[in-house]
């Protein structure tokens, strides 16, 4: 059968190759992610500038919404500056990981039971695992430039995200525990009972404190304070590099909202009926609330983030643990 000279059964059989389902599937998330990013930027700058009762964009297009693309644009025309010294494969490198360490993860995010490009059985071990490569362009981007200021930056980031990646991890189990899976389909199937925000609230906070560090935003933004280090391990960079630093940046903060929408508030589970509409809305009201806090929390001391992490966090995670599993027996 053809249409518009086109063989129809063969065009169906190659969309049903898993490759080419795969590379799409990748092409798509990368996309939608891309456009969920610039509408964050403008929704970002708007929500804090009313908080702070400034205007915000109001220039660029009807309500400033084309402000994200003029700045992106203002980025792209400026000149690519290497500095001299600088160690230039790894300098070019990092940028490059950054952005694509941030995509990654989101192949294995389901949008719906079906919707998903990877459904992975262990699909949470997959997304912490490469969530925790995440610090390695952030110390690549530290160390390249030969600046004091990026290495400042970067080595921030390595105390910090050896001391929260443990109790992220710790906070995790608590959810496996109750829903018997790593996959996060069955996450979310299980939480037909109840939301896990519930059972598991020791864990949430956790989670949830450790995603303002995983985005660097403030009050954990120390990697890149810009009244101590300047700008931190991004000072060296600009143009092209510095949209796509920035650009994994928010990527984080959009995929950790949806992970913690997936983990603990019922993913796409609604009250009459269950819709990915459903999780789109419950990651945008905690992303409202990431830029609330960023709007009125002050920045804390390096020393006091890492010792939360090591003395609060992660004995709150393994008390977390306790309850999980003392809940698990009592509903098994």
């Amino acid at each position: 059968m053809e249409l518009f000279g086109v063989d129809i059964q063969a065009l169906v059989s190659l969309l049903q190759n898993p490759f080419v389902r795969g590379i799409g599937g990748a092409l798509g998330v990368v996309g939608v992610i891309s456009i969920a990013v610039l509408i964050l930027i403008w929704a970002e700058r708007k929500f804090i500038a009313r908080l702070q009762h400034r205007y915000g964009p109001n220039r660029a297009g009807k309500f400033g919404i084309l402000q994200t693309l003029a700045d992106g644009l203002k980025l792209f025309l400026k000149e690519d500056i290497t500095p001299k010294n600088a160690e230039k494969i790894t300098y070019t490198l990092a940028p490059i990981l950054c952005f694509s360490l941030a995509m990654i993860p989101f192949v294995a995010i389901p949008i719906d039971r079906n919707i998903v490009v990877a459904n992975l059985n262990a699909g949470i071990l997959f997304i912490i695992a490469v969530a925790s490569l995440s610090v390695i362009p952030v110390i690549m981007a530290g160390w390249a430039p030969n600046n004091k200021y990026n290495l400042i930056g970067g080595i921030r980031s390595a105390a910090m995200m050896i001391s929260y990646e443990i109790p992220v991890g710790l906070a995790v189990i608590g959810v496996l525990v109750l829903s018997g899976s790593l996959s996060l389909i069955d996450i979310v199937e299980a939480q037909r009972r109840g939301w896990f925000i519930f059972p598991q609230f020791l864990g949430f906070m956790t989670f949830l404190i450790v995603s303002f560090m995983e985005s660097a935003r403030p009050p954990f933004d120390l990697p890149e304070a810009e009244s101590e280090i300047v700008q931190g391990w991004t000072t060296e960079y600009s143009s092209v590099k510095f949209a796509l630093l920035m650009f994994g940046e928010y990527t984080h903060a959009i995929f950790t909202s949806i992970l913690i929408a997936i983990l603990y508030l019922g993913g796409w589970l609604g009250i009459f009926f269950d819709s990915p509409l459903w999780l789109a809305l419950k990651t945008l009201i905690i992303m409202l609330f990431l830029m609330w806090v960023r709007s009125s929390a002050v920045r804390v001391r390096i020393d006091q983030m890492i010792n939360f992490g090591w003395k609060f966090l992660i004995p709150l995670a393994l008390l977390n643990i306790v309850i999980a599993g003392v809940l698990r027996i009592v509903w098994v």
